[in-house]
């Protein structure tokens, strides 16, 4: 079953053909705003095949979906009543959803969704201290996001350990543009920083992650900021771009490295989330039998992952500097005597929405 998997983020739109045997068949990157300028139109035009089914990546599911769903008008009206829980990316899945529909009449259409990794939360780490009352009208809760990457990223983990998912103690760290870590136990999540939105949780690109809420309040009130301009700062303006004047993690090693203060500050406060975090999952995973890095960071700093693995030695870490330095794809990273396996994993979102598609209408 051939599935073209399309993917529609911030920033960029993703298209990759897989055969039934997830031979990638063509792959595809074109400007987020490739919908409304035809050049959807023209790269639709360009596959080599059709495909039998099309996955879309949807970043929010709310506690509505689970599971891939094939989508329909009713699913598709339901999807777009969600969009307030993700007013940055929804609005683009759906319309990529909408124009290769129209391209592509005839075929079916699954949804598989960020959010549905991370259903399997408990109670008590889905659940936020506000009032019950805003819990039941409002929806909050701890939905967490890059789902499909913890999935995908878990399960590659255990198969190079060679350990079935299900007896595996794992933490998954999806480090990009943006940045999340996942518990899992049993091949199921059972604590993510992520939350409500995609801004709690570590220090990324250009989003703060996680901050004191009375921060918010106090600037509301005292500097009179409305909430639309907070909300700006807090995701366009502050991250690694606030703290170093980039947002790209290559230049910030590399001025680090040359003495640069800021830049310096930067890294540091990276890691330090980073792995305070990390020892914060281990703890909900009741131990750590793996660490797997994914993402552009997590595959490509061998500076981040070699802090970090430092700093968790406590935890039974310890990494092969020679290997670290230059992994190939999907590798174990691990010291021979180390406790613990590092992995780093090739983030392939494509993988498991082609292969939770076909799961579905099989």
């Amino acid at each position: 079953m051939r599935i073209l998997v399309v993917n529609a983020g911030s920033s960029s739109l993703k298209l990759r053909l897989l055969d039934n045997d997830d031979t990638l068949l063509t792959s595809e990157d074109l400007a987020a705003d490739s919908v409304s300028t035809g050049e959807l139109s023209a790269a639709i035009e360009r596959l080599p095949e059709t495909p039998d089914a099309v996955g879309h990546r949807i970043v929010h599911g709310g506690t509505v979906y689970s599971a891939p769903t094939t989508i329909d008008r009713e699913v598709r009206d339901q999807l777009d009543k969600l969009t307030a829980l993700a007013p940055l990316h929804q609005p683009k899945s759906l319309a990529a959803l909408d124009a290769v529909s129209e391209l592509l009449p005839g075929i079916t259409a699954v949804a598989c969704f960020d959010t549905a990794f991370h259903t399997t939360l408990s109670e008590a780490a889905a659940t936020y201290a506000v009032p019950r009352e805003w819990q039941q009208r409002y929806g909050i809760r701890r939905y967490g996001f890059h789902g499909l990457s913890h999935a995908y990223c878990s399960t590659k983990t255990a198969e190079i350990v060679g350990r079935s998912v299900n007896e595996l103690r794992i933490v998954t760290c999806h480090l990009g543009a943006g940045a999340s870590l996942a518990a899992i136990v049993d091949g199921q999540s059972v604590a993510t920083t992520m939350g409500f939105t995609p801004l709690e949780g570590l220090v990324m690109a250009t989003r703060s992650g996680s901050v004191d809420p009375g921060l918010v309040l106090w600037l509301e009130e005292h500097e009179h900021l409305t909430p639309h301009e907070v909300a700006t700062a807090l995701e366009q303006r502050s991250g690694m771009l606030a703290l170093a004047g980039t947002a790209d993690m290559r230049e910030i090693e590399t001025r680090a490295a040359d003495g640069d203060d800021a830049a310096q500050l930067a890294l540091d406060v990276f890691v330090h989330r980073l792995v305070t975090g990390i020892g914060a999952m281990a703890a909900a995973a009741g131990g750590l039998d793996a660490l797997a890095f994914t993402g552009g960071i997590g595959e490509h700093s061998a500076t981040v992952r070699n802090l970090a693995a430092e700093r968790l030695a406590f935890l039974g870490v310890d990494i092969d500097l020679v290997a670290n330095q230059s992994p190939h794809a999907d590798e174990d990273i691990s010291a021979a005597a180390s406790q613990v396996r590092t992995l780093v994993i090739s983030a392939r979102e494509d993988l498991q929405i082609a292969r939770e598609a076909r799961s579905l209408l099989r």
